[in-house]
């Protein structure tokens, strides 16, 4: 039995028009998304494209030398890997899930498929798109230009954004890199914002205490892409 839209989490899959989505439902396929899960291997084909109903993902550029940085992430407000929407089914990135949650994927070539005999669908996978890549580049600018405080008070907020509760299943050394830098600097920026009050860092999880004054704290290293998901797509 195909999966009725209604019941859908993916904030994409649930904006699709009706119709449209009525023909890809029968190849939507229920899948746990459990922490470390690969979604895409750097250099490697994906068979599948997947929707995310919790849980959290990241995009990861993997160098040479196998070290590890974070671009994107990603959860029940989009899909991955994007570069199918150009009809590849090899990713240059590590695609990966970093909080366990559950989802669907569809086959690429039924993905491929959709978007060359629907308008809908494509229109908003193009804007998650977009949307996706303003992230990416404005996590570029904030690698570059903000304190680590301040990354990971934005870091926090865009997991948070994407998750049903205050509390995350986060490590030291998954923080580590996400933002690009040793695990005993997390270890310091986490005490920073615990002893600010915005959060409580217990082993394994990170409670959000005060959403507002991490927001204040962040400034503006937090908000300018999720202003333009939201122009795009609407408020997940």
């Amino acid at each position: 039995m195909s999966v009725q839209q209604s019941e859908i989490r993916n904030y994409l899959l649930s904006k699709i028009p009706h119709p449209e989505f009525a023909r890809l439902a029968e190849h939507l396929e229920p899948v746990s998304l459990p922490q470390g899960c690969i979604i895409a291997a750097p250099g490697q084909p994906f068979t599948h494209v997947y929707f995310p109903e919790s849980g959290i993902g990241s995009v990861l550029v993997v160098s040479p030398e196998g070290n590890k940085a974070e671009a994107g992430l990603f959860g029940r407000d989009g899909f991955s890997p994007t570069v199918a929407l150009t009809g590849s089914d090899t990713s240059l990135h590590e695609i990966i899930m970093q909080v366990a949650g559950a989802g669907h994927r569809v086959p690429t070539n039924v993905f491929e498929q959709l978007l060359t005999e629907t308008d809908g669908a494509k229109s908003i996978l193009d804007n998650f798109a977009h949307a996706l890549g303003t992230q990416v580049s404005f996590t570029a600018l904030s690698n570059a230009i903000h304190p680590v405080d301040e990354r990971l008070a934005r870091w926090l907020l865009m997991v948070h954004d994407r998750s049903d509760g205050d509390e995350m299943a986060l490590t030291h050394e998954f923080l580590s890199v996400m933002l690009a830098v040793r695990r005993p600097t997390v270890t310091t920026s986490l005490h920073v914002l615990e002893g600010n009050g915005f959060i409580r860092a217990e082993r394994g999880y990170i409670t959000i205490r005060d959403r507002r004054a991490l927001e204040e704290f962040a400034r503006d290293a937090y908000g300018k892409p999720e202003e333009e998901y939201r122009r795009l797509l609407g408020t997940p």
